[in-house]
């Protein structure tokens, strides 16, 4: 990936063929702006000491989370929004030049219509947009499903946003989980170009360590045992996952691209818990820990959200400089894990 064929209006294989979009066969993408969104309600680790036998303390040790953004009248959709727009204003787009919108989420608000058709009807958009369903991993299937969008051609600027609203769909009496997630949407908008660099992803089917079930609905002859549509998770099962696939994805990623770990700049997890993180980072000795991104105190566990938010931040900090690589990596319900290369 990332080789452009720069489009010649006299090459004969082109037979006059002028499409009047990109004017050149692209294999890759480039990042052009960020955007970020969550809801005002703050909910501190003190704030559920009120209703949950836990403490700041506990809190704190076990996940490095300070505080968490959750919804309170936003809805998934609203949040997608908001990020989109701020991607735009970012990379200083307009509406009319979105070809396409992509969405990773696993708590929006309808089955139907889609997230990125919410996003679509609120923008005033006219292009083709689908969800994507990936849990934790959604932000990395997105970039590389956009990939293939602008390898296919006809792509000339996409929207891709990750979304959550996890308040939806935790169990509040359950401290293992509950005081893990937040709310928040992040959003990025991609021209043509070859920053891009691939992708390498793993699915171990399993409903067992992370599911959420869907509702049972009310036809009179289904007949089937249901547990309550609320997040479960195995701690401890998630924790091995996590800390074994988050290295060995990055290792294969860089080795599909004929780098090493001494090429990267930084390391952008999911942020889903700090100790998690730790471990990873202590499992790849050659990359300095102050290289992994972390803002998970802030925001908790956001799901598919969780890594754009980070990149958004990062970004308006000025922190990411231009020709930076970035290893982006996340594990989550499916299991499923996955990590990418971007040149910033």
């Amino acid at each position: 990936m990332g080789d452009i064929t720069e489009y010649n209006p006299n090459d004969s294989d082109n037979h006059g063929r002028n499409d009047g979009v990109n004017k050149a066969v692209v294999e890759s993408f480039r990042i052009i702006g960020t955007g970020s969104c969550v809801p005002p309600r703050v909910v501190s680790n003190e704030d559920l000491t009120a209703f949950m036998d836990t403490s700041d303390e506990w809190i704190r040790s076990r996940t490095g989370i300070e505080q968490r953004h959750i919804c309170t009248t936003e809805t998934t959709s609203e949040l997608a929004v908001g990020a989109a727009r701020n991607a735009l204003e970012n990379a200083n787009a307009s509406v009319d030049e979105i070809d396409l919108i992509l969405c990773a989420t696993i708590s929006g608000e309808y089955i139907c219509p889609s997230m990125a058709a919410l996003v679509q009807k609120s923008l005033g958009c006219q292009c083709p947009c689908m969800d994507i369903s990936a849990a934790c991993t959604g932000w990395i299937y997105l970039m590389d499903t956009a990939a293939a969008f602008f390898a296919k051609g006809g792509v000339r600027k996409a929207l891709i946003i990750g979304a959550e609203s996890m308040s939806r769909v935790l169990n509040w009496h359950d401290r293992s989980t509950a005081v893990l997630f937040g709310d928040g949407a992040g959003a990025a908008v991609l021209e043509a170009g070859d920053n891009y660099l691939g992708a390498s992803f793993v699915t171990e089917g399993n409903d067992e360590v992370i599911a959420i079930p869907g509702k049972k609905g009310n036809s009179p002859w289904y007949d089937r045992e249901e547990r309550t549509g609320l997040l479960h998770m195995d701690g401890q099962e998630t924790y091995k996952f996590a800390v074994s696939h988050l290295p060995k994805r990055i290792d294969e990623v860089l080795e599909k691209a004929g780098l090493t770990t001494a090429d990267l700049d930084w390391v952008v997890p999911h942020q889903a818990n700090k100790r998690i993180i730790d471990s990873a980072a202590r499992r790849m000795k050659e990359i300095p820990a102050e290289h992994f991104c972390v803002n998970l105190q802030k925001y908790g566990n956001t799901s598919a959200a969780s890594i754009p938010l980070l990149l958004d931040e990062w970004n308006r900090a000025g922190k990411f400089k231009e020709g930076d690589l970035l290893a982006m990596v996340a594990f989550g319900g499916g299991l499923s894990s996955a990590a990418c290369l971007l040149r910033w």
